[in-house]
């Protein structure tokens, strides 16, 4: 999970998007991790996974919007419906240890800042 988590942060940061191709292997490698391991993230891999997948999710909604093939039009779209069902389940089990939609948010922000410990390393 952790090295999932510090590539979407340098993704995050970097100047360029990166191609079809890397996002792509980054999402199916990230599917392939939450089916194998989800059942069994304590609560610090779950708010791991929500910032993975909300993060995948509206850069993969927004490039389905982008891009002129329609084709990669229809995959982008196809990872954004699936991670909103990842990112709902992450957001409702941290609801079930009584976080309410203002932690969640404050939490998730504060995540962001997690990079300036992974940029040097």
């Amino acid at each position: 999970m952790q090295e999932l988590y510090k590539e979407i942060h340098m993704y995050l940061n970097q100047e360029e998007e990166i191609p079809f191709k890397t996002f792509d292997n980054y999402y199916k490698r990230v599917i392939k991790y939450f089916n194998e391991h989800a059942d069994e993230f304590d609560e610090e891999h779950v708010w791991k996974a929500l910032f993975i997948s909300e993060n995948v999710m509206s850069n993969a909604d927004g490039r389905s919007k982008e891009v002129s093939d329609q084709k990669e039009s229809k995959k982008y779209k196809k990872m954004s419906k699936r991670l909103t069902l990842w990112a709902q389940n992450f957001a409702a089990r941290l609801a079930r240890k009584g976080y309410n939609e203002e932690q969640m948010n404050a939490r998730f922000e504060k995540m962001f800042e997690d990079y300036e410990t992974f940029k040097n390393e």
